[in-house]
């Protein structure tokens, strides 16, 4: 049985399709990554099955349970983590844990074993008696975490749970997850930051609420449509400008990333040759294979020279 199936998962707000027809499916003990930009529709498809909201169409089923019809079955056997997780900042790490294990019928003979592991698996055993609210940013995600698996969940939710968080943090983070997935725990996590995505077993791609590529992040990049240039100057952005210009029809799209410039082409050599003859001798250009970010820009700026 999967831990997650939707079918035409669907939510509309007035004219707005927030989520368009869903369908896919994930296994237990799976690792699945939803990717997208901002406004794909990750959170309102989090919130959909977690069962805080109730479609406008379609069905999703979450351990076994239909998200609509047997919502509170739902609730008892997720662990979901919003993008603001709603810690309490008055009260310590410790204090914090109790009050969940509180809201989810956690016995008290019980909490003190998951406490402490819990509190170590994540780290913060030693910061027990810290308010929360003093916590750095990294902190705050791992104890809301540990809140979130209070109850010991068949499947956890996560909405962008490292969004914003500093590098180090983010590493920790996922190193929690890669734990639970060895006992079992079903994960499934949104997500902005592309290069987390390639940790997932498989990913879906969300673009304006629809998903355009379901399935390893090996076999998505296999959808790629071209060859990739990657262009190093020393001016990035005015370098884009002058690929744009210069390389016309050459060019399925040109975009920005990070200090480089990514060049989407049909005609690889063609366009190596004009783009050096465009920005000179002072560059470096080379072939590389495409990352998820590459593939979901491909997929959503089909005829976009402007790219990003």
């Amino acid at each position: 049985m999967d831990a997650i199936r939707t079918e035409g998962l669907t939510r509309r707000f007035g004219g707005l399709s927030a989520v368009d027809g869903l369908s896919f499916s994930v296994e237990r003990g799976e690792l699945f990554g939803l990717v997208g930009p901002d406004g794909a529709g990750k959170t309102t498809t989090m919130r959909l099955l977690a069962s805080i909201m109730d479609p406008s169409g379609g069905d999703a089923w979450v351990a076994g349970r239909h998200t609509v019809r047997e919502a509170e079955a739902v609730k008892d056997r997720i662990g979901y983590m919003s993008q603001r997780f709603g810690l309490y900042a008055d009260l310590t790490v410790g204090e914090n844990l109790a009050f969940y294990a509180d809201i989810y019928g956690v016995p008290r003979r019980e909490l003190a074993a998951r406490a402490e592991r819990l509190l170590g698996f994540s780290g913060l055993a030693q910061f027990r008696k810290r308010l929360a609210g003093n916590l750095s940013g990294g902190m705050k995600q791992k104890l809301g975490l540990a809140c979130a698996l209070v109850h010991s969940p068949e499947v956890l939710l996560l909405d962008e749970p490292t969004n914003g968080v500093d590098p180090i943090s983010r590493r920790e983070f996922w190193g929690i997850l890669s734990g639970l997935l060895a006992e079992g725990v079903t994960v499934f996590v949104s997500t902005s930051y592309l290069d987390e995505a390639e940790r997932c077993g498989r990913v879906g791609l969300l673009h304006s609420g629809r998903l355009l590529a379901c399935g390893a992040p090996t076999e998505v990049k296999k959808l790629m449509r071209g060859t990739i240039l990657e262009v190093r100057s020393a001016d990035p952005r005015r370098s884009a400008g002058l690929i744009r210009e210069g390389l016309g029809e050459l060019a399925r799209s040109v975009g920005l990333f990070g200090d480089r410039v990514h060049v989407v082409t049909d005609q690889a050599e063609a366009a190596d040759a004009q783009a050096r003859k465009c920005l000179g001798e002072d560059v470096a250009i080379r072939r590389i294979e495409p990352s998820l970010e590459d593939v979901l820009v491909s997929l959503t700026t089909t005829g976009n020279k402007d790219g990003k």
